[in-house]
């Protein structure tokens, strides 16, 4: 297998799990961060639900109507129906316009809807849910949402956008449990990234990363290739850096300089000579002699020294 087929056989299989993830019900949550956001690609997978023919609801939290429809032709747009939660989340301008029940009764609401065909439900975002609603309570309706028993070809669809900084490791464990799918968002040097997990009925996890980019119409583009950080490659051309140029000291010596740091004798080297003049003196030195008279309190007791100590 050749690497060009390698990476083609790659692609096939992310496509095949991200076609997966829309074909089957359950919960895909999408995981993004400051750095990368999420928003984009949950509109990609809009699209894509939108183009099989599915109809599409929208709990629009975070952005107004008219920015999340910004960027989807007629086509796509008519078979959204958003949900606004932005313009007055509480109710409290009585206008009428607003979700009556708030975010919760919102959630209810779409359990009981009555579409024919599978549905996507997509929620902008789980953070802003999590700020108005217990985190128990939004779990418990996420499970009846995505979890609902549907008849044939009704099949239901949850796409939770999560923004995991602003949350604790407990709420981000909860809403994963509830997940068929996860993807992260990650990416190094401008290129984004997204690691999939997908879990599969009585299977292990499938595991897969993959490089991408949202085209200007929120059309989903997989780039193929390894994820490797570059490393930068030496040129052969250009010439090793001596690294002891420039020095302000020398830290190699020239052969006279060594025979001439060998040959010196440094004030702590005693020759035999030197030694020999310093224990025997020499004629007409004078020799000293000490004499010594214990006293009474002397200790000359060598077993018990310390017998003077009186302990």
């Amino acid at each position: 297998m050749t690497p060009s087929e390698g990476v083609g056989r790659g692609m096939e299989s992310v496509l095949e799990m991200l076609e997966s993830l829309l074909a089957l019900g359950g919960m895909v949550l999408l995981r993004d961060t400051v750095e990368w956001e999420g928003r984009s690609l949950l509109k990609a997978l809009i699209k894509k639900s939108a183009l099989y023919g599915e109809q599409v609801h929208v709990l629009g939290c975070e952005v107004s109507e008219e920015e999340f429809r910004e960027g989807f032709d007629s086509n796509i747009n008519s078979r959204l129906v958003y949900h606004d939660l932005f313009r007055d989340p509480l109710n409290w301008s009585k206008t009428g316009e607003a979700l009556p029940g708030g975010p919760l009764e919102a959630l209810r609401a779409l359990c009981r809807r009555t579409d024919p065909g599978p549905v996507t439900v997509a929620l902008d975002s789980l953070s802003w849910l999590l700020l108005h609603l217990p985190c128990t309570t939004l779990c418990q309706a996420l499970h009846a949402l995505s979890r609902q028993d549907p008849c044939p070809g009704k099949q239901v669809r949850v796409l939770g956008l999560l923004h995991e900084e602003l949350h604790g490791p407990g709420p981000v464990r909860a809403l994963s449990s509830l997940a068929q799918a996860e993807v992260t968002l990650s990416g190094a040097l401008g290129q984004a990234s997204a690691h999939i997990l997908y879990r599969r009925p009585r299977q292990h996890p499938t595991h897969q990363t993959q490089r991408f980019s949202i085209l200007p119409d929120f059309s989903l583009d997989l780039q193929g290739g390894p994820l490797l950080e570059p490393q930068p490659q030496p040129d052969p051309h250009t010439p090793p850096v001596d690294p002891t140029n420039h020095l302000t000291f020398n830290l190699r010596l020239s052969k006279k300089e060594r025979e001439a740091k060998d040959s010196l004798t440094l004030p702590f080297q005693f020759s035999s000579e030197k030694q020999q003049a310093l224990l025997r003196p020499g004629p007409g030195q004078a020799t000293s002699h000490i004499f010594y008279e214990p006293d009474a309190y002397d200790d000359l007791d060598q077993e018990d020294p310390d017998d003077d100590l009186d302990i």
